[in-house]
């Protein structure tokens, strides 16, 4: 049998889980894990959605945090990137045909996996584009999701070369032209932690640029023009107030202030009119929060904590105990 997940030195895989297959409606194997407490009562299960250019494997030091406390962890790679199959004969492309293929994937995964493989209640983590994903489908996960934590979700974009709007303006030429296949650069960045915009934490980055290294299938380079105009549809339909009226799953939004790839400012303004959403800023952090500094990092896990129900069950039981 193939190797599934994928270790290095300094990242191995956490112990007690389940890894394979899943497939997609239109026929796609998408690479999925399932990672499991050791406590004797789990507190339900969270889902996490990654953000572009991830993998199951980026996760395993957040995933060892919450199974830590009681929670299971299901996860799986979006379509086109991680261990799941490109869909494109350039690998390196990251490309989507439809925005709307990731929410059908999220919905397959929840029914094939998650409903009959995991524990009650679900929660969803999602990161960056997972937090479009999340977004963009949450009117329909209301009586399947029953709290989100949403972090740097994409609704915008900064730090680029080009500005935002000669950026979507080329993506959507390009793809009404039929050339949304084309990236809208060739260049491939090399890593270089002084000048990244993802990461203050030197080690935490220097571990995904090993894992990376070891296993270069799991990378992927720029996005192409119709991935770009297939996003850029998206933030423009799930920030409107009437999307965001009719979300009612409890939220929040864990927005760090040196973001350099989604502006805080954006994520500030989704939280005025998100009813059910409420944002979380973590000041001084960079866009991936999860994979910040310990200060950074400690304080989005117990915003995390704070608000999932259930997070506190132990200490309450211990107190309960106490009394009989």
């Amino acid at each position: 049998m193939d190797q599934v997940l994928y270790s290095t030195p300094d990242n191995p895989a956490p112990e007690n889980r389940t890894e394979g297959y899943f497939e997609t409606h239109d026929g796609h194997r998408l690479r999925y894990a399932v990672f499991r407490s050791g406590a004797q009562v789990a507190r339900g299960t969270v889902v996490i959605l990654h953000g572009r250019n991830e993998y199951v494997e980026k996760y395993f030091e957040t995933i060892r945090d919450l199974t830590a406390k009681g929670l299971w962890v299901a996860t799986f790679d979006l379509r086109g990137q991680g261990g799941s199959p490109r869909l494109m004969k350039r690998r390196n492309h990251g490309h989507i045909r439809r925005f709307v293929d990731y929410e059908h994937d999220l919905d397959t995964f929840l029914e094939k996996v998650v409903l009959p493989d995991t524990r009650l209640p679900f929660y969803l983590l999602a990161h960056s584009t997972g937090g479009l994903i999340a977004l963009s489908a949450a009117p329909y996960l209301t009586t399947r999701i029953d709290r989100m934590v949403l972090s740097a979700p994409f609704i915008g974009l900064t730090g680029q070369t080009a500005s935002p709007r000669v950026i979507r303006a080329l993506a959507g030429t390009l793809t009404a032209l039929g050339l949304g296949f084309l990236p809208l650069t060739s260049k491939l960045k090399e890593p270089d932690f002084s000048h990244n915009p993802l990461t203050s934490d030197e080690q935490r980055f220097d571990r995904n640029v090993a894992m990376m290294t070891a296993h270069p299938e799991l990378t992927l380079g720029p996005p192409t023009a119709r991935w770009l105009a297939e996003a850029f549809k998206t933030i423009d339909r799930v920030t409107s107030p009437n999307h965001l009226f009719s979300i009612t799953i409890p939220t929040i939004v864990i927005a760090p202030t040196r973001d350099g790839v989604v502006p805080y400012t954006a994520q500030e303004r989704l939280s005025r009119y998100f009813r059910a959403g409420q944002l979380v800023p973590i000041n001084g952090a960079r866009h991936e929060i999860f994979q910040e500094r310990d200060i950074y990092r400690a304080a989005a896990l117990a915003a995390f904590h704070a608000f999932i129900p259930g997070s506190d069950a132990e200490e309450n039981q211990d107190v309960a105990a106490l009394g009989t």
